[in-house]
């Protein structure tokens, strides 16, 4: 960290002074966009980026007042959890999913779990699409219309399973001395990467690189050599995939 940013943060502790604060925001809105990018791909056209923004700006400010140094965290890291997770709160109370998609979403997490469930392993899309009656490229589609409701972060998640903490409240603290806290976030991640271990092998590239390596969808795209409509539809059921599991762990 800069010399002059960790002055900053230094001051801004001591005083707790919105000049200070403000400041801290100017340095660290780059984030935001950043974030706000990510979220808006493949939203539809009538989602405008800048409010994304806008509402991100309310997450980064919260990640300021309530980020604690002392936890062992990295900033940028507590605080893109904070954006995106502003930024989904707002889109949930926009309502802005048709009541169709959302139906459709259920039926597909459920037709998922239930197989998944019976096979034991991981369900091919050849496998899932059967069990719903319909084509491998019709499940395709559906999984591209269905993004519309996984735009959710892998704090998510782990609250879902868990009922607690952030992703990046679950990052380890090596000066952390709470035993019961060290357990509890030791498990959530556990559980995670044991969720994430059951993937197939694209869909964990495609959530590594996605959240842990910070690439967009086209560079996975890239990377994986195919276009970037269907890292969106892997995203979409690596995510699904995700939930039914660390949610049946709840």
């Amino acid at each position: 960290m800069e010399a002059g940013i960790v002055a900053l943060w230094r001051s801004y502790g001591a005083a707790r002074q919105q000049a200070l604060r403000d400041r801290l925001v100017l340095h660290y809105a780059p984030l935001v966009k950043y974030v706000a990018g990510r979220v808006g791909t493949g939203l539809p056209a009538h989602v405008d980026v800048a409010d994304l923004v806008q509402s991100g700006i309310f997450g980064l400010v919260d990640a300021i007042e309530k980020f604690e140094p002392e936890r062992g965290l990295k900033f940028e890291t507590y605080a893109m959890q904070r954006i995106r997770g502003a930024i989904l709160d707002d889109l949930r109370a926009q309502d802005w999913v048709p009541r169709s998609v959302r139906s459709r979403a259920r039926d597909l997490e459920r037709a998922q779990e239930r197989l998944e469930a019976r096979l034991q392993r991981t369900a091919s899309d050849g496998e899932l699409a059967h069990e719903l009656g319909i084509g491998v490229s019709e499940l395709r589609d559906l999984f591209a219309q269905v993004q519309l409701t996984s735009v959710v972060a892998l704090d998510e998640l782990i609250a879902a399973g868990r009922g607690s903490a952030s992703l990046a409240e679950t990052l380890p603290d090596e000066r952390a001395e709470d035993p019961v806290a060290n357990l509890i976030d030791g498990d959530s991640r556990r559980q995670l990467a044991s969720a994430i271990a059951q993937l197939t092998e694209r869909d964990r590239i495609v959530v590594t690189l996605y959240y842990f390596e910070n690439l967009t969808l086209a560079e996975i795209g890239r990377v994986l050599g195919v276009t970037e409509s269907r890292v969106c539809q892997l995203h979409t059921r690596a995510v699904l995939r995700l939930r039914t599991r660390l949610t049946g762990q709840s």
